[in-house]
């Protein structure tokens, strides 16, 4: 079978220019894995070439920056951790109100470079990046109701880690095992150096109080995120995991139906539960080395029904200082949100060959621990 992708071609032009050759093997992985397992469409192939090449350009630009300039320590993190689709978008939407917390806007993660001097750039970058969501949400319809995202919006970091082709973005984009396992035992710490480097550079114009920052994949990597930053604390919400795996499959579903001509569903449901739970229960073994202040815990349950006390509890527990104007930021936010109509998520668990007791059965010790 012809191959769809190749390493050689799309580093063309790029060897030696990337810092550290920590992306050349997860790039192998990838491309073999893209090859072996999937048959893209017309759309797909573009799109994920594309992808993968606007990474490394990224990285490479990003790459002169730091080696013509000299950078502080970033301002101390706080990263809002857990299973994704538990809650951590409404958390973190939430806290970034808070002009003490600084996150990157969606266009700075995929267009960052090279840093841009007026307002009249960065309006530039702002529509090249809605262009792009726009073609997004028609290719893939059901994003909007998956996930809100526009250009100026605070945005988890996850894009970050696909400058080191350590993502699970990729996942989510393509039957890729064998890459699905090497994010499982590979190492992350060349992943956060240069997780790191990008917010130096975005500190280029302007050092916030504290970075806030989220990504589901966080929660197995607490050891790697200590390392660059040793004073970051976590706040780690919990929801039922039944919910959550359901939604994710849903999610990994549907964007996998705009790149590729066919779709295994029981096999999203088999990796989703594999994935997530391998990375649930290691982070669960390593957040045991932080300290009561360095972590906070919330049940998505009792979030919902009063978002703002649970904030104000959390901020007493991480010794942050919450002003009214924060307060009323959050309360108006609510507010609007409730009069907002919704489009409705659906999914069935039976469609990815899962069902309530194969979900409480993976994860049952985290369930027992949390209370669920």
């Amino acid at each position: 079978m012809r191959k769809q992708f190749d390493v050689n071609s799309m580093l063309r032009g790029l060897h030696g220019k990337l810092g550290d050759e920590d992306y050349i093997e997860p790039l192998e992985i990838l491309i073999n894995s893209l090859n072996k397992h999937n048959k893209f469409n017309r759309f797909g192939k573009i799109a994920f070439n594309h992808q993968l090449k606007n990474r490394l350009k990224m990285r490479k630009m990003l790459n002169e920056l730091h080696l013509n300039n000299n950078f502080d320590e970033p301002a101390d993190p706080v990263f809002v951790i857990g299973l994704p689709r538990s809650g951590t978008s409404l958390l973190f939407n939430l806290l970034s109100l808070d002009v003490a917390h600084r996150s990157p806007m969606y266009w700075e993660i995929m267009h960052l470079m090279p840093l841009t001097k007026t307002k009249a750039a960065r309006q530039r970058r702002e529509f090249k990046t809605n262009t792009e969501l726009k073609l997004a949400k028609t290719i893939i319809p059901k994003l909007r109701a998956i996930h809100t995202i526009r250009a100026t919006t605070p945005e988890e970091c996850q894009q970050i880690a696909t400058m080191n082709i350590r993502s699970f973005v990729y996942m989510c984009m393509a039957d890729v095992p064998e890459y699905i396992e090497y994010l499982k035992n590979t190492s992350f710490d060349s992943v956060f150096r240069w997780h790191k480097r990008f917010y130096q550079a975005l500190e280029l114009n302007g050092k916030p109080t504290r970075w806030l920052l989220k990504d589901p994949s966080h929660i197995s990597h607490i050891p790697q995120i200590l390392k660059e930053y040793p004073n970051a604390k976590f706040i780690h919400i919990h929801r039922d995991p039944v919910e959550s795996v359901g939604s994710f499959c849903s999610l990994t579903k549907n964007v996998r139906l705009a790149f590729s001509k066919k779709v295994d569903t029981h096999n999203i449901g088999e990796t989703v539960i594999d994935f997530w739970n391998h990375n649930l229960t290691k982070g669960m073994l390593d957040r045991k080395s932080l300290a009561n202040n360095q972590i906070v815990d919330i049940q998505y349950s009792e979030f919902v029904k009063n978002p703002l006390e649970l904030i104000k509890n959390t901020y007493m527990q991480l010794n942050f200082d919450m002003n009214i104007e924060t307060e009323n930021k959050i309360q108006n936010y609510l507010l609007k949100d409730k009069e907002v109509k919704k489009s409705q998520h659906t999914y069935s668990l039976d469609e990815y060959g899962l069902n309530e007791s194969i979900i409480k059965s993976q994860f049952k010790d985290y369930m027992l621990n949390f209370d669920f």
